[in-house]
C-alpha cells in the first residue's frame, strides 16, 4: 500500500469517528431535552430533617410509582422524568405523611426543588 492510500484511509477513519461522535452527542442532547428531575428534603415536626422517610413519586399518566428513601441530610431526588407528564410526590415516615404535591408539566425548570413536611394525620 502506498503512503497516499494509507493517508486516505486514516483521513476516512478520522471523519467517521468525528461524525459518529457528533451524532451521539446530538442524540444525548435530544434525549436530555425531554427529561427533567426533581429533588428536595423531607422535614418532620420542628423542621427536623428526616432520615429514612419514603418518598413516593407517582406518574399520573401510567400510575407507576417510584420510591426513594431519604439520606442522612433528609434529601431525595428523582431523575429521568418526562417533561410532558405530571407527577405526584408525597412522603411517609413512622405513621406520619406529607400532603401530596404536584410536579406539573407547566413547571419548566430542569430540576425543581419540592420540599415535603410529614405530620401526624
Amino acid at each position: 500500500m502506498s503512503r497516499r492510500n494509507v493517508l486516505r484511509i486514516a483521513l476516512a477513519l478520522v471523519a467517521i469517528v468525528a461524525l459518529t461522535g457528533s451524532a451521539s452527542a446530538q442524540k444525548k442532547k435530544n434525549d436530555d431535552a425531554g427529561t427533567r428531575g426533581v429533588q428536595g428534603t423531607v422535614m418532620g415536626p420542628g423542621e427536623k430533617l428526616i432520615v429514612g422517610a419514603v418518598v413516593q413519586l407517582k406518574d399520573m399518566r401510567t400510575l407507576q410509582v417510584r420510591s426513594f428513601i431519604t439520606q442522612e441530610d433528609g434529601a431525595y431526588h428523582f431523575s429521568g422524568l418526562k417533561a410532558d407528564i405530571d407527577y405526584q410526590i408525597k412522603a411517609e415516615f413512622q405513621g406520619m405523611s406529607s400532603s401530596a404535591k404536584t410536579l406539573s408539566v407547566f413547571d419548566d425548570r430542569k430540576t425543581p426543588v419540592i420540599n415535603l413536611k410529614v405530620e401526624k394525620k
